[in-house]
């Protein structure tokens, strides 16, 4: 009775063992003592059979014993095996059997989707710049890395490292504003919304927005992020001068008068060659915007393309996979003459979501689940729902069905039929998107012509994916975005270009978008891979056709070596890679600044 009950506390230790949380220690944990491990297979022959002539009911005793052994080993491999970690997470898939405390100084850094994350002991906020200063040049001495990194919106984490990270978000304030040359000075760790809230009282904002607003001022111009507008440049071209905190030079301003080579390599620098502090920014007067949101189709759009484009200050396009529908948006200022335009809706927020509702519904019929939501007294009120909540808990059903997607899509589509009309407000209330739930995302810019004339390369590319789409009939949501901005003269920019007049598409998500509407480890597992199948279908048949670059905050590190190699290349191709890393050698040779990422795409040892 005494060794059944140590065997049964064995199985449930091993049962509460594998089912806590996931392990997040980085480290692999010493080898626990073999009396102490209750995980240690039996040996029956030496610990149960206590005589030399086994008699059946011995015999019988040692052969149960053997099936508990084995039971366990069994369940120890099956929950080993069940969690669907990425391959180069070695801290989490611990030996058999060994799992790792977590320790209490351990941070866990996640990016918004939850699609990278990393452990590290050492995360650092400096209030002001002299602990900023005071940091870099420790860590510095002490080759030790604090990787800078910002609000984590990144879709690929690019700010992320196991070694050490700073974060700024401390160092947050407005410190001047010259109200008559629109220019302002911020700490680098202000986020966009912060920022704009401190100006608007003198009458200033921001250029152009990216579709959200929480972004770090510092982050979202070192990754080189955007807005739209055919003839405005991405937000890194707002930046007049900056201030960067530097391993081996300390603190230096720099500007396009103030060593112009560096100050354009810097502007979008990821992070590499210094902390930003501080940010001097061109802004424009605040304004009151038209937003108009219509339905076309593709026929049309060709036709208009180059209207569309040169006569509105802003402009977008998305696109419904497995449909012909194109919702068109933009947004222009308020005429002072007429005034915001006349126009009552044909049809309310509730009716637009109506058919959506309705088929959130027929789904949970569907796939019998309607009894268990209506039991669950944290589901919310269908009714209270926005439609990209409804569209994430549509996808949760059945991610990865092609016929489900489809159904959703149409549905989208109609929503926006039902939507179009025009909205007034501020350009930073105005110039947003409500991007949906946890997602994998891929972003490309490319080459589009001039303003005066467009290449219609940008159209012919969203031709081409969406028939790609349907052909291998991926599972694809909407939508499909696609923007423009004018060119960059930050030579790390995927925009950047001496001629002025040229234009650059950005498709937002390329269509390679898959949300992440469930935490279920299997369910994201695969929706993963059905993102990185997609994502290389494109890659293979659309990137160098149309000299397509991934956002830095979007281009994912491939683990084949060959395909890291390619992607060297091709980087090499674009940008000024041998400078950048001359540069980081002069800036920071201990390389305290970098992480994975950065030192798979440009290591050093490669530089010319």
């Amino acid at each position: 009775m005494s060794r059944a009950l140590s065997l049964r506390r064995s199985l449930l230790h091993l049962h509460r063992h594998h089912h806590r949380p996931k392990p997040l220690s980085p480290t692999t944990p010493p080898s626990p003592k073999p009396v102490q491990n209750p995980f240690t297979p039996l040996n029956p022959a030496r610990k149960f059979c206590t005589s030399p002539t086994p008699t059946p009911s011995t015999n019988s005793e040692v052969r149960k014993y053997i099936g508990y052994t084995a039971l366990v080993i069994f369940c120890g491999a099956a929950t080993y095996y069940s969690f669907p970690f990425p391959g180069n997470a070695k801290h989490k898939k611990a030996q058999l059997f060994r799992y790792a405390p977590l320790p209490e100084d351990l941070h866990t850094v996640s990016n918004w989707s939850g699609t990278h994350e990393v452990q590290t002991r050492n995360f650092y906020q400096p209030e002001n710049i002299e602990q900023l200063e005071k940091l870099v040049k420790e860590n510095n001495e002490k080759k030790a890395r604090i990787r800078p990194v910002g609000s984590g919106l990144s879709p690929n984490g690019i700010g992320l490292a196991r070694s050490g990270m700073v974060n700024l978000a401390l160092m947050d304030k407005v410190l001047e504003v010259d109200k008559e040359k629109r220019r302002v000075r911020v700490e680098a760790g202000i986020r966009v919304q912060e920022l704009v809230d401190g100006i608007k009282e003198y009458g200033l904002t921001l250029q152009n927005f990216a579709s959200i607003r929480e972004q770090q001022i510092g982050g979202i111009v070192q990754v080189g992020a955007h807005g739209t507008g055919a003839r405005l440049p991405p937000i890194d071209e707002q930046v007049i001068s900056m201030k960067l905190v530097t391993p081996a030079k300390g603190t230096i301003e720099i500007s396009k008068e103030k060593d112009p080579e560096l100050f354009y390599l810097a502007r979008v620098g990821l992070g590499g060659l210094g902390v930003v502090s501080e940010v001097t920014l061109q802004c424009v007067e605040r304004q009151e915007l038209v937003e108009h949101t219509f339905i076309s189709n593709m026929k049309d759009i060709k036709k208009n393309h180059k209207k569309l484009l040169s006569e509105n200050k802003h402009v977008k396009y998305l696109h419904i996979p497995y449909t012909d529908a194109v919702v068109v948006v933009t947004c222009n200022p308020v005429s002072k003459w007429k005034g915001p335009p006349k126009y009552k809706p044909k049809y309310t927020t509730d009716e637009a979501l109506q058919h959506v509702r309705d088929l959130y519904k027929e789904s949970l019929e569907k796939y019998r689940i309607a009894a268990a939501k209506s039991s669950d007294d944290n589901e919310p009120d269908i009714n209270e729902l926005s439609f990209t909540e409804l569209r994430d808990k549509l996808l949760a059903l059945d991610p990865l069905s092609k016929d489900h997607v489809v159904k959703i899509n149409r549905a989208e589509a109609e929503f926006w039929r039902k939507s179009e009309g025009y909205r007034v407000g501020w350009s930073d209330e105005i110039l947003g998107f409500d991007c949906g739930g946890q997602q994998w995302v891929s972003e490309n810019c490319f080459p589009a012509g001039t303003l005066a004339k467009p290449s219609l390369k940008d159209l012919e590319f969203i031709e081409k994916l969406k028939q790609l789409i349907e052909k291998e009939e991926i599972p694809a949501p909407a939508p499909i975005e696609q923007r423009w901005t004018a060119s960059s003269q930050s030579s790390m920019s995927p925009a950047s270009s001496s001629a002025e007049d040229d234009i650059f598409s950005w498709e937002v998500q390329v269509g390679i978008i898959m949300y992440l509407p469930t935490m279920d480890a299997r369910q994201r597992k695969e929706i993963t891979e059905e993102f990185f199948h997609y994502r290389h279908l494109t890659q293979v048949e659309l990137w160098d056709k149309y000299s397509a670059y991934e956002h830095w905050a979007k281009i994912e590190v491939p683990k084949d070596k060959d395909e890291l190699a390619a992607l060297k290349e091709r980087l090499r191709r674009r940008f000024p890679v041998d400078a950048y890393n001359k540069a980081r050698k002069e800036l920071d040779p201990n390389k305290i600044l970098s992480n994975n990422m950065l030192e798979k795409l440009f290591p050093l040892s490669e530089t010319n």
